[in-house]
């Protein structure tokens, strides 16, 4: 079973930075910057923990992956328009 995660980081190097970027980007359905929103199983989710742990430099760097509640709704601000999202997503 998938949830919805957030995953956001703040690193220092921009090598570094391009590499989290590209873990991320491998899960993700949308996101700004560094900030993701990703479908994950619990395997996904740990690997994801683990490619950017591998990424990272824990003195200099930060990432946090946040579980967001199912039950939440979506709020919008200015233009944007409410996700329409499908029943199910391919994930590929």
């Amino acid at each position: 079973m998938r949830h919805l995660y957030l995953i956001a980081y703040d690193i220092a190097d921009h090598a570094r930075l391009r590499q989290a970027l590209h873990v991320t980007r491998d899960y993700a359905l949308g996101g700004q910057k560094s900030v993701h929103e990703c479908w994950l199983n619990a395997a996904e989710r740990r690997e994801v923990e683990s490619r950017l742990n591998d990424v990272i430099e824990p003195i200099e760097d930060r990432y946090f992956i946040l579980g967001l509640d199912p039950r939440s709704t979506v709020d919008i601000m200015g233009i944007a328009e409410p996700p329409a999202d499908p029943r199910w997503f391919y994930i590929g």
